[in-house]
């Protein structure tokens, strides 16, 4: 069972400070803030807090097998979910201002977690089952082509995003996304430039939801992806 951390601390904590003692009202209700707005606003980076933690222990337990595939996959992309759209909110984000800064504030050492957010999926989307190619060919011939189909499809659809001058975050994440979850239906195999298109996710999920490629990131992005699949065709 994976362990959660039940609290997390508040944007603005309480210390005492005993040379106050004399001063203070202990029948007094302590206010965390000072408005609604405030009290959102904390209530989110506790979450993102809770959500940070609980990641980093999925992936431990995911590592030792201590959870079902599906089960892991369902959490972890509920989990992603919620923190996108937590991050979504522009007074949210700009309180939270990165991962890496929200870490050091709260002294989180969360590296499984770190690289989950970073990819924006979760492990068994970016990796290849290895339940992918193992059905006997002669029994799963019709559903292979239609796989491999769909993996072309996605490749040729995110090229034509490209060519049709869609460079922002939103637009070309998902279709990636497509991409490489069609290709691990065909094969558990590495191939030339596989690893680009998970490289190429990781950029685009760090991007802000409207920024653009540059002109020159989105020549060297068709040209991976174009290498990419003429690797996936080359191991068919």
């Amino acid at each position: 069972m994976i362990s959660r951390q039940a609290y997390a601390p508040t944007p603005h904590s309480y210390v005492p400070n005993t040379t106050m003692s004399a001063t203070i009202n202990l029948d007094e209700e302590v206010k965390l803030a000072d408005s609604r707005a405030e009290r959102d606003l904390q209530d989110s980076l506790a979450e993102i807090f809770s959500i940070i933690v609980t990641l980093d222990e999925l992936e431990k337990a995911f590592l030792k097998d201590a959870i079902p595939e599906a089960d892991y996959t369902e959490i972890c992309e509920r989990s992603l979910k919620q923190y996108k759209s937590i991050l979504a909110d522009e007074t949210v984000a700009n309180t939270f201002v990165g991962l890496e800064e929200f870490k050091a504030e709260w002294d989180l050492e969360v590296p499984r977690a770190t690289e989950r957010l970073k990819v924006g999926m979760p492990s068994t989307a970016v990796n290849a089952s290895t339940g992918a190619a193992a059905a006997p060919a002669a029994s799963t011939s019709n559903k292979s082509g239609a796989l491999i189909l769909e993996a072309t499809t996605d490749f040729i659809t995110f090229l034509d995003a490209l060519r049709l001058g869609m460079l922002a975050k939103d637009q070309l994440h998902p279709l990636l996304t497509d991409v490489i979850q069609s290709v691990n239906k065909v094969t558990d195999r590495d191939f030339e430039n596989r690893g680009k298109i998970v490289q190429w996710l990781i950029t685009l999920n760090q991007m802000k939801a409207t920024q653009e490629l540059s002109e020159h990131q989105q020549r060297e992005l068709e040209l991976d992806i174009n290498s990419a699949l003429q690797g996936f065709k080359n191991i068919l």
